[in-house]
């Protein structure tokens, strides 16, 4: 039976992407792990490899095509002794939907990135599981073997690539009979749509008649954007806090330390510091260290923070984890690799999911200040502007001139209160005012 080969999820946000490349083309032969196609997600392009072996059948969706759905039929695979004409009478034609019962049980197919990157499964609700929880991996048509015999898949013991269970299990198998399952997948949650704001677009179009105007598309990365902030924005009660911090002892230590790094060809720039300064006191002020989890907040052992980068069209935001236990320099490293992977998109996923802190910088533009919006479901962002020479009172009443750099924290309240954010501000204030403790 011929097995479908469906577009799958290579991010946690995507629900659509493009088909951008086709590595194989009909009639060739591919086996598990191979790479058979290019997919541009909402965040970047990536390899997908083939989970099962055969012929490729038919390819459904031509390359190039945008705003195909996860899920949706995309090639059909055929095994040994099959033809192309078994893709008929399999029900799988790519314009035509299959059988009900065919559908139902149909789980998606499970793929990897390729070396370069981790791996990636597509959600797959339908998938079985053993009796601790462990995911059982069957390839799709001896799922639909052993549905329509009865057969509990956790019995068998695949001969496939890492121990998955092909067609040939499944026919040879006298397992017991499975236990009563739903006749039909789970349904996957709802993906809440961002609410519609103010005029349509043909509304607004309608007021700028006899204007002059270019009109951009949307790509997948400017509507994820749009969607997540307008919702962050619309269901997190945001707060804020402003300090003002005197830079003048971390410059003159930077410098210092830039001097001894040259023989090594490393260069701390200011938001090393400040990565480093909020890492730090994530662990000064641990009740801070936290995300939403709907119903629950999740109290994080370790300094995972992320940094927003901008890149054409949008951003990423890298997370640097465990950043409170690397050295300044493994953390510069580690964040001009990881902000010039995300501008050529080249970012795997775990590189930017989780954190429970961002940080954006725009001092570099030349902003004095200005708020972020809290990136879900961290509990706060700090927001950091540039570094300024501005007269200053000191503790002895003495006016002298010092350079200032102006940050607003910006706090989820449903995580941190008040006084607690005022404390987690304070310690990254106190770090950047004093880096060689920090460093200590």
């Amino acid at each position: 039976m011929p097995i479908e080969i469906l577009m799958p999820a290579l991010s946690p946000t995507m629900e659509e992407g493009t088909l951008a490349k086709w590595l194989v083309k009909e009639g060739d032969t591919v086996s598990s792990g191979d790479l058979i196609a290019e997919i541009e997600t909402d965040k970047a392009t990536m390899e997908f490899e083939a989970v099962d072996e055969g012929v490729v059948g038919k390819i459904v969706i031509a390359e190039g095509s945008e705003g195909v759905k996860v899920n949706s039929l995309i090639a059909v695979l055929l095994e040994d002794g099959e033809s192309a004409d078994d893709i008929s009478a399999g029900g799988s034609t790519g314009a035509s939907a299959a059988p009900a019962a065919a559908a139902a049980e149909a789980a998606p197919v499970a793929v990897e990135a390729a070396a370069s990157t981790p791996a990636v499964a597509s959600p797959a609700p339908a998938a079985p599981a053993a009796a601790d929880g462990s995911r059982i991996f069957a390839s799709p048509l001896a799922r639909r073997i052993a549905a329509q015999k009865g057969l509990d898949l956790a019995a068998i013991k695949g001969s496939g690539p890492k121990g998955r269970i092909i067609k040939t299990d499944v026919e040879n198998a006298t397992a017991a009979p499975k236990a009563v399952e739903t006749a039909a997948a789970a349904p996957a949650p709802a993906t809440a749509a961002a609410p519609a704001a103010g005029p349509s677009a043909d509304a607004v179009a309608r007021m700028y008649e006899g204007r002059t105007f270019e009109e951009v598309k949307l790509d997948g990365m400017r509507k994820t954007i749009a969607a997540r902030l307008s919702e962050a924005k619309q269901t997190i009660p945001h707060f804020y806090l402003r300090r003002d911090i005197k830079l003048d002892a971390l410059l003159k230590f930077r410098s210092q330390l830039n001097k001894q790094l040259e023989s090594r060809g490393a260069k701390l720039s200011v938001n090393d510091f400040v990565i480093k300064a909020v890492a730090n006191a994530l662990q000064q002020v641990p009740e801070a260290n936290a995300v939403w989890a709907g119903d629950r907040v999740l109290k994080m052992k370790a300094s995972d923070v992320a940094v927003a980068v901008a890149i054409e069209g949008g951003l990423f935001t890298p997370v640097l984890q465990d950043a409170d236990m690397k050295s300044m320099s493994a953390l510069s490293t580690e964040m001009k690799d990881l902000a010039t992977r995300a501008r050529d998109r080249k970012l795997a996923p775990h590189e930017y999911q989780g954190g429970s802190f961002a940080i954006s910088n725009l001092g570099m533009f030349g902003i004095d200040n200005f708020d972020a919006i809290v990136n879900p479901p961290h509990a706060g962002i700090l927001a950091v502007g540039t570094g300024v020479k501005k007269p200053v009172v000191g503790e002895d009443g003495e006016l002298s001139v010092a350079t200032v750099m102006s940050v607003t924290m910006s706090v989820d309240h449903r995580v941190i209160d008040g006084a607690l954010g005022a404390e987690l501000l304070n310690a990254i204030v106190d770090n950047l005012e004093n880096p060689m403790v920090m460093l200590a």
